[in-house]
């Protein structure tokens, strides 16, 4: 199947969950909570097809061919 993740079309594993993704694409391990299980900050915002994906249902969440995934990165500035 085939997502588009910040503009871009890319290959995923049918079973794949928005969990899994965020996971891969910021190379963190996850809870299945959504937060790092080393106890850091994770700083990622997700929308899914237009709509806010709540951290909480990113391990129940499996991803469709078609759908469409922003990733959203909280970067430190000033």
């Amino acid at each position: 199947m085939n997502i588009t993740v910040n503009g871009t079309r890319q290959p995923l594993s049918a079973g794949t969950t928005l969990l899994d993704l965020v996971a891969a694409t910021t190379g963190r391990r996850l809870t299945s909570e959504g937060r790092p299980d080393d106890g850091g900050r994770l700083g990622v915002a997700v929308a899914l097809n237009a709509e806010v994906a709540p951290r909480t249902s990113w391990a129940g969440t499996m991803l469709a061919d078609g759908d469409g995934v922003e990733l959203i990165t909280a970067v430190q500035g000033g």
